[in-house]
């Protein structure tokens, strides 16, 4: 986890739950992002602050330091993210959110791989905590982001073992202000991070699997599912 995503709904539609009053410097587009099937290596409207205001821009998931000679990560493990010598200095400078409504996993029993579609009950907005290079409209190639993960427990485990860590929307503004200590971001993950109990999920088409994919329907329940 994670590896697909969805991102359909409008900028206003995230944005209203948690920046009403905040400074902005986002257009306003009443068009829905209509994105069902993100995957790695593509641009996504990444949510950051500075210059004193928010910012959306369109950044690369997926981070390759020069001095990283293996596949570009997508993923960062929030259990050392803060302290580990490839993703340390992208939690001090480079917090973001990635707004989302709910993401895929694929769960394998024998030779058969099934997706599920995991969201809130609530049917609100998802904001997945993520880091990555800054300044984000300044990047170099392969200075993308990548998405924090938290373990899975309770029933989501039987699905997959990790989840993104999904932060509450009055953690938000704390968590991107560029005034935030480290210390203090590692202190948000823990106090403000949604809880298992909140999401459900269920099986989906396995068009899923192929990218180009990118209909309304990926979300919908299947009655046939594979495992």
């Amino acid at each position: 986890m994670c590896g697909r995503f969805t991102q359909y709904r409008t900028r206003e539609d995230y944005l209203k739950e948690f920046a009403d009053k905040a400074e902005r410097q986002i257009a306003y587009d009443h068009q829905p992002l209509g994105r069902y099937n993100i995957a790695p290596g593509t641009n996504v409207l990444l949510l950051n602050q500075r210059d004193n205001a928010l910012h959306l821009d369109p950044v690369h998931w997926g981070y390759k330091p020069a001095w990283w000679n293996k596949h570009p990560l997508i993923n960062a493990r929030v259990e050392t993210a803060a302290t580990g010598r490839m993703f340390r200095p992208l939690w001090q400078h480079g917090r973001a959110i990635v707004m989302a409504d709910g993401w895929y996993e694929w769960k394998k029993e024998g030779s058969n791989k099934q997706p599920y579609y995991l969201y809130p009950e609530s049917g609100k907005p998802l904001f997945f905590a993520a880091i990555g290079k800054a300044p984000f409209d300044k990047q170099n190639e392969d200075e993308g982001f990548v998405i924090i993960t938290a373990a899975s427990d309770k029933g989501l485990v039987d699905i997959h073992d990790r989840r993104p860590l999904v932060l509450q929307a009055d953690a938000i503004m704390e968590w991107l202000d560029p005034e935030t200590s480290s210390q203090r971001a590692s202190e948000i993950v823990t106090e403000s991070a949604l809880s298992v109990e909140e999401f459900t999920w269920h099986p989906v088409s396995k068009m899923v699997g192929n990218v180009r994919n990118q209909m309304a329907g990926l979300i919908d329940e299947i009655d046939n599912p594979a495992v």
